[in-house]
């Protein structure tokens, strides 16, 4: 089974649905979800240079993280790109509380966050994904599959556990408070490792 999801994968070039896998392998849930977990394994546990990524309901197959150079070498990319201690914290809201608007966001981070929100959008880390359900329908954003190879994750799962309980804290960045927000968080910083964060609050 894994080798056929593999195969399949592969010849798609894009993420696949787990509702086309089931289709096209004849499946249920449970076949196909060993079958995912056999193939992830064993691609991980490897020294290929593939990774199995999964995000919600899509599957794909990534480069593995550790040969990023090289990937960026033959595509003319930059192997880095700058995001400010507010952008990591931002993205760490988003990581771990998605899908999630910008009011909650400010929420959690007790501050204004246009500018981090905005760079995270450009590096296509962050995505809008829909509307949420309530008054003024506000955008509802979450990380894509960039954050997921950026960072060497192939699913959200292997995120570390981390507190984002909101609390009476002073925030660390330099952007303007929220409006209307008695409540700030004391938001870790993930261990983004292909992400220098600049001195400059964004």
């Amino acid at each position: 089974m894994g080798a056929a999801i593999e195969s399949l994968l592969f010849v798609s070039g894009r993420p696949l649905e787990r509702t086309e896998l089931r289709k096209l392998l004849g499946v249920d849930d449970a076949r196909l979800d060993n079958g995912l977990y056999a193939l992830e394994h064993a691609l991980a546990n490897s020294s290929r240079g593939i990774r199995l990524q999964r995000l919600g309901e899509q599957v794909q197959l990534v480069t593995a993280p550790e040969n990023a150079q090289y990937v960026a070498a033959l595509l003319g990319l930059p192997m880095s790109a700058k995001l400010t201690n507010a952008a990591l914290e931002t993205l760490a809201v988003v990581a771990y509380r998605q899908p999630i608007t910008r009011g909650q966001i400010e929420a959690v981070r007790g501050v204004n966050s246009d500018r981090a929100l905005a760079s995270l959008l450009q590096y296509g880390l962050v995505v809008e994904v829909g509307r949420a359900q309530t008054v003024g329908r506000p955008a509802l954003f979450a990380t894509t599959p960039d954050f997921l190879q950026q960072f060497g994750l192939t699913n959200l799962e292997e995120l570390p556990h981390m507190n984002l309980t909101a609390q009476q804290t002073e925030s660390t960045s330099e952007e303007t408070p929220a409006p209307n927000n008695n409540h700030q968080a004391n938001v870790r910083q993930p261990d983004l490792p292909n992400f220098q964060p600049s001195q400059d609050a964004s």
